[in-house]
């Protein structure tokens, strides 16, 4: 028995055996045992690893590079990373890709969505807890997603949601380095280098009072803003092809390719719901396109080929022209054909009248 300051902090035993064949069947057991560790291990690891690269980010705008090369710097520190930008612009990847660059990546990636966790189970999943911490809970206790991201990374995925009192007990794990399980006396010590990403504007709920300023800059040690896509334009095409080519391979389906106007229709779209968007009609597109058809602006949502007329626009003139033909009518009308009344109440000649008339076919 080892004791330290009155304590018992360890103690050493022996195990004594009654034959060969008792210590042969624990050895075979342990092992076992260790060969089936070693596979919920990995496939533990396998279920949480990053899918993403830095070779899966497509574009060549100026506004995209930029951010790319300065995720690319993100990844060779440990510092913590905050990635701001509108939903669906690719704010995940980016973090898939970070991890994947850096030191750590061969270490777990553990995804969080602050938002799709109930507030009341925040503490605990995020934490861990002890057995008996509360009703319900697991015989052994449970590890939590910190506690599971030891020596990798854990992406807080909509990290403006996380209620104020979690933000507290989250900013003391950034501060210390270390995790407090729901019902646990003590601490445990953790390594984990910590991504977050929101939609939110961060700066203006901490003006608010509804995100803390000091969790604030310790989160964004390493800030990187996403752009949306209506700000990458040149990347449309290249994105489009990508969609086409992965939900081909998906469907078993060869088109022959996206004409002209359907990828001009793509490329002048607003885009709000921004790459996750593109991704979904282009989906759409494939869906309804026929094998060896070329994708035109039929097989586009209403949304893309409503926000610019299928017709060209008119001319000032012509607009003009149609003005001044429903008038004439309608003044002829209510004057019950009379040319003269219908001249005064236009305020021009008789003979301009006639004159206009007969160019747009009225006098017939």
């Amino acid at each position: 028995m080892m004791l330290k300051q009155g304590k018992i902090v360890g103690a050493v035993g022996k195990i004594l055996f009654k034959n060969v064949g008792q210590f042969t069947a624990l050895s075979k057991r342990v092992k076992s045992l260790e060969v089936e560790l070693k596979k919920y291990k990995g496939d533990f690891r396998e279920r949480n690893k990053a899918s993403y690269t830095f070779d899966h980010l497509m574009g060549k705008s100026p506004a995209f590079i930029e951010v790319k090369n300065r995720a690319r710097k993100a990844a060779k520190s440990d510092s913590n990373v905050l990635l701001l930008g509108e939903s669906g612009t690719g704010k995940e990847l980016f973090a898939h890709s970070i991890h994947n660059d850096s030191s750590r990546a061969m270490g777990v990636f553990v995804k969080v969505n602050c938002a799709a966790i109930p507030a009341e189970l925040l503490e605990s999943e995020l934490f861990g807890y002890e057995e008996g911490s509360f009703t319900g809970a697991k015989k052994g206790g449970k590890a939590g997603k910190f506690e599971a991201a030891d020596g990798g990374t854990i992406f807080l995925d909509e990290i403006g949601e996380l209620p104020m009192h979690m933000q507290v007990k989250l900013l003391r794990v950034l501060q210390e380095k270390e995790i407090e399980r729901v019902g646990a006396a003590g601490s445990t010590p953790i390594d984990v280098r910590v991504i977050a990403a929101t939609n939110r504007n961060l700066e203006e709920m901490v003006r608010k009072g509804e995100f803390r300023l000091d969790l604030y800059y310790r989160l964004k040690v390493m800030e990187i803003t996403v752009p949306p896509l209506k700000e990458r334009k040149e990347d449309i095409k290249i994105l489009v092809h990508h969609f086409m080519d992965k939900y081909q391979q998906i469907m078993k389906k060869q088109v022959k390719g996206i004409n002209d106007h359907a990828l001009r229709l793509l490329t002048i779209y607003s885009w709000p719901g921004n790459i996750r968007e593109l991704e979904n009609i282009i989906e759409r597109a494939l869906n309804i396109g026929d094998e060896g058809e070329v994708i035109t602006s039929e097989h586009l949502l209403e949304e893309i080929t409503g926000h610019k007329q299928m017709t060209p626009v008119r001319s000032l003139a012509e607009v003009m022209e149609e003005t001044e033909r429903n008038t004439i009518l309608a003044c002829l009308g209510m004057t019950q054909g009379n040319k003269s009344e219908t001249a005064k109440q236009l305020g021009v000649s008789r003979t301009t009248l006639y004159e206009k008339m007969n160019k747009y076919g009225l006098l017939s």
